[in-house]
């Protein structure tokens, strides 16, 4: 084996997913400073590796827990859009069952785009059902943001053609029987969560960047609606379009 080449060795360490692999040992016997470097980066890979899949592991704790208690559908759920000036809130509800393995999946903000959109496709296509509810920007005024976000919560739940027996919601407790457990940051808790965080955030993203092209000015395909320093010059100087939110300051003062 010592005698493979360095990009031989290179290839069949992308085969090994393991650190107790014997062919390891073997590896470690040759003194090429390639052949040791490609060691130590498989290492770090591997680790990196084992890593996640404790995380992923240690945030189906509260899944695992509703499972073996007797629930059979539980469904994670979050919103996106609760801050922004402009849009609507846009609500998920997930339903996964034990054999859900997306390592990948966490909390959305902390993923790069191509990564949310490649999960969003995986949990669309794997989850036993996914929910989605939108409160546009005249519900948000009318309501306020934390009820319109409630509402849109509750009917992406009486949505699901399988009814939930235990709910796990992102800080905002719903007012109707369901059981629910209510996580602070739950996105970094729950898969179930987790995935309903890509899946709003995918959605309401996508909304927002057709509304770009319907409301040239402000930027929104790219700041979603927040209050970035290109959307408020946008609205100083074209004053405000039908989608901004008129309860949210400073937007009354463009109106």
């Amino acid at each position: 084996m010592s005698k493979q080449k360095v990009s031989e060795v290179r290839a069949l360490l992308a085969t090994i997913d393991n650190l107790t692999d014997p062919r390891l040992a073997e590896l470690a016997a040759d003194d090429r400073k390639g052949v040791q470097a490609a060691l130590r980066q498989h290492q770090r890979r591997v680790e990196r590796q084992e890593a996640a899949r404790q995380a992923f592991q240690q945030r189906f704790n509260y899944e695992r827990q509703l499972w073996q208690s007797g629930c059979r559908y539980v469904a994670g759920m979050d919103e996106v859009g609760r801050g922004p000036l402009a849009g609507p809130v846009v609500t998920c509800a997930v339903i996964l069952d034990p054999d859900f393995d997306l390592i990948g999946v966490t909390d959305s903000k902390q993923l790069t785009r191509h990564e949310r959109e490649q999960l969003y496709l995986r949990i669309v296509d794997e989850a036993v059902e996914v929910s989605i509810a939108v409160n546009d920007r005249k519900t948000i005024d009318r309501l306020n943001i934390y009820a319109a976000t409630q509402d849109a919560m509750m009917r992406a739940v009486r949505n699901l053609n399988h009814r939930p027996d235990h709910l796990i919601v992102d800080a905002v407790p719903l007012p109707f029987d369901y059981p629910q457990t209510t996580l602070i940051k739950g996105d970094q808790k729950s898969i179930s969560v987790a995935a309903a965080s890509i899946v709003a955030k995918e959605y309401r993203d996508h909304l927002m960047k057709d509304y770009d092209r319907v409301y040239p000015g402000y930027g929104f395909a790219e700041n979603m609606g927040y209050g970035t320093k290109e959307h408020l010059a946008g609205l100083a100087r074209l004053g405000a379009c039908p989608i901004h939110r008129r309860s949210f300051n400073p937007v009354p003062k463009y109106l």
